[in-house]
């Protein structure tokens, strides 16, 4: 009789199970000998992250799950509940309930900090620093199971995912910000260990490290040269780190510059100021870094945080500089050379990044030498001291601007159809900056304010802003004091917080009576329209 395959089982080889720890010097298995990091830890701490990866989506089930309990209801409603007319009295009540509330759960929220760095080293039970390497050693009664790091890791993943949507959502003024000042020394203790990679932390888990970071400092606010010294050189070890993920390097290279744009005074000593950092985002934009190929997302950027510090710079200390060498050079105009380069690169992000660059640089050389009264003519800038004309960087500028016309129509097959669509829409503003000499116009609309964007300088400073607080961007615009100095000049608030429950619903909701009405309009002038193209089908016209 035949044996079929499914009748007959054969014994299966038993997997060979690692080592978990071996002796530097042999193959001892004495538990007090210095221990390594298993194979599969090391391989899932130096994996990489994909370049669209965010603290919003994707990661672990513990890291997208409520931690805490802290978001299981809305903690930033107005109203608070309950049925209170128009009352103002009750109004400032709610507004005053909900302010204390929104305090309360930041101060539960960050007390979660504390937590992060108990067994940091990634064995049970050890303290949360080590002075020595002898120290990492787990002790003999304690077993080292393995992956136990990786799941002490996706739960502190998890809290920092709870505490970037805390630090972005709740604080609101001047409360906030004390309350996270009180807690901000756990904070940055906490999130350092999970930035320098203790505790066998995962790629995930140091990239939402650098997000909590770069979140906290928008909420601390400006002359707070501390934070700047306390992160300045840890946030560097992670840039420099060749060995690290690309995200992980691109979120601390963000939150160094943020750190540095927001908090940053002109106080800081020579190697820890903005020109330092600046100096950094220049060798890391290369095609090389410390002898290595630096990866297309790292070097964007870097022109990107290169472009937000240079904001805070005037106009000549940019794109200064003449053939005749009479005046000194400009950081953007000896970065010209390699933004061309870049522009010619394959990476979309890294073309986007190098045009936004130039068309920063150029619109600080537009404004160099005009005052104030006199009219912004684009025919007469571009013979005006803020032309290129003449200058050592005209040929430059006459490449970069036809290589930028270029990409605002280029319909290569090598790329889709929505990353063309976007291309051809990005480089189109950016050809109108450097070619027609026109500056940007904006307006970003939302329920409750009104921004008004009008040079590149504001651009870039609300996309990093906005890339930075994500969910919490508008919360944050609109009781923030410090966005209110940055971008003080073009906001207005739209909105009246003296409104109660029921007249938001009469009035601002979907379904209120205004909203019907218009749509009782538009419906009529639709139908108009449609009855003015087809009068010729008709003989008495009485349907206009």
């Amino acid at each position: 009789m035949v044996s079929h395959g499914r009748d007959k089982k054969e014994a299966k080889a038993k997997p060979q199970q690692p080592r978990r720890g071996k002796k530097k010097g042999g193959g001892g298995n004495d538990p007090n000998d210095d221990y390594d990091l298993d194979d599969a830890a090391a391989m899932m701490r130096d994996a990489d992250l994909p370049d669209d990866y965010s603290i919003l989506g994707g990661g672990s089930s513990v890291a997208s799950s409520n931690v805490a309990g802290f978001f299981d209801d809305d903690g930033l409603d107005e109203d608070g509940g309950g049925g209170c007319g128009g009352d103002g009295e009750c109004d400032s009540e709610r507004t005053e309930n909900a302010a204390t509330n929104r305090a309360s759960r930041l101060s539960d929220a960050l007390s979660l900090a504390s937590t992060l760095s108990n067994n940091i080293i990634g064995f049970p039970g050890r303290p949360t620093s080590c002075e020595s390497d002898e120290e990492l050693t787990p002790p003999r009664d304690i077993p080292y199971s393995r992956g136990s790091g990786e799941k002490r890791s996706a739960k502190r993943e998890g809290i920092l995912r709870a505490l970037f949507r805390a630090v972005t959502t709740y604080p609101t003024g001047r409360a906030g910000r004390e309350v996270l000042e009180d807690h901000w020394t756990s904070v940055w203790e906490s999130c350092s260990h999970s930035v320098l990679g203790k505790g066998n932390a995962t790629p995930s888990e140091q990239y939402a490290a650098c997000r909590v970071v770069e979140a906290c400092s928008v909420i601390l606010g400006g002359d707070r040269d501390d934070v700047v010294v306390s992160v300045n050189g840890t946030l560097r070890k992670v840039v420099n780190a060749t060995g690290r993920a690309a995200q992980v390097r691109v979120a601390a290279l963000r939150c160094l510059s943020m750190v540095h744009f927001v908090c940053g005074t002109d106080c800081l000593e020579d190697g820890e100021d903005c020109h330092s950092v600046m100096d950094l985002c220049e060798l890391v934009c290369g095609e090389r870094y410390r002898g290595d190929r630096t990866p297309p997302s790292l070097r964007a950027t870097a022109l990107d945080c290169w472009s937000l510090l240079s904001t805070t710079l005037h106009d000549a200390r940019i794109a200064s500089g003449d053939a005749d060498g009479n005046i000194e050079l400009g950081r953007g105009s000896r970065m010209l050379p390699l933004l061309a380069r870049c522009l010619d690169s394959s990476d979309p992000g890294l073309r986007r990044s190098a045009g936004e660059a130039v068309s920063l640089i150029h619109e600080c050389r537009l404004r160099m030498g005009l005052d104030d009264d006199e009219a912004d003519n684009a025919t007469e800038r571009k013979f005006r001291r803020g032309s290129w004309d003449g200058s050592e960087w005209e040929v430059l500028m006459d490449e970069v601007k036809q290589r930028m016309a270029e990409l605002s129509v280029e319909s290569s097959h090598h790329m889709s159809r929505q990353a063309k669509k976007e291309q051809r829409a990005t480089f189109r503003d950016f050809v109108r900056t450097v070619v027609d000499d026109e500056y940007p116009n904006e307006v970003v609309n939302w329920r409750g304010a009104k921004l008004t964007l009008g040079s590149w300088k504001e651009i870039i400073q609300l996309n990093f802003v906005r890339h930075c607080l994500q969910g919490g961007f508008q919360a944050q615009l609109m009781t923030n004091e410090t966005l209110h100095a940055i971008f003080g000049a073009t906001l207005i608030i739209t909105s009246s917080s003296s409104l109660s429950q029921i007249e938001k619903r009469m009035f601002l909701s979907k379904t209120s009576v205004a909203a019907k009405t218009a749509d009782r309009v538009m419906a009529k002038q639709r139908r108009t329209r449609t009855n003015v193209k087809n009068h010729f089908l008709t003989s008495d016209g009485e349907d206009m």
